[in-house]
């Protein structure tokens, strides 16, 4: 298999980006494909983001992975759905802007368990001075618990708008 490289994409790219993120969305969420449509439109919204951040995996010309998050708006329903879960300790931080999400991994099937997943994240992470980071998966995706597991990601609980899972980032230190 040809060497996986890493790349950020700012947000002008992600957006030119899209059509070629939702081949990738649907290539990962065989055999059923996923709902193409509902992810642009999620997409496009979570691209609008404060601090939003993306990274891809390519390989031999193909877009092998991806890896996205953002600071949820204060005040929005991700930012409110994750303070009623969270820890009392993490609350504050959480509410000053100290919370990062991450809410799309996409890797395909082949580059899977060669560590491209957590490459993605810790790029990703590498930029990001919080306090508390966490991922929102929807319910049921039992490829990214499997994922947010061997990260030692603990859930918190679930809530309902969005429809998501909350997952909790081990503390360091």
């Amino acid at each position: 298999m040809a060497e996986v490289f890493l790349r950020r994409l700012t947000r002008w790219q992600a957006e030119q980006q899209r059509e070629g993120m939702a081949d990738l969305y649907v290539a990962c969420h065989e055999p059923g494909g996923g709902d193409r449509r509902a992810f642009l439109e999620r997409f496009e919204r979570h691209v609008q983001e404060v601090d939003f951040d993306m990274v891809t995996a390519n390989s031999a010309g193909v877009l092998a992975g991806c890896l996205y998050g953002f600071r949820p708006e204060r005040g929005g329903a991700l930012a409110d759905g994750f303070r009623d879960l969270l820890p009392a300790d993490l609350v504050v931080p959480a509410g000053s802007g100290r919370l990062f999400v991450l809410t799309e991994l996409m890797v395909l099937p082949e580059y899977r368990y060669q560590g491209v997943a957590t490459r993605l994240r810790d790029l990703l992470l590498s930029r990001h001075a919080t306090d508390v980071v966490t991922a929102a998966v929807p319910p049921g995706t039992e490829s990214a618990h499997e994922v947010l597991r061997a990260w030692s990601y603990s859930k918190l609980g679930e809530f309902a708008a969005p429809p998501r899972e909350a997952w909790l980032r081990p503390r360091s230190g």
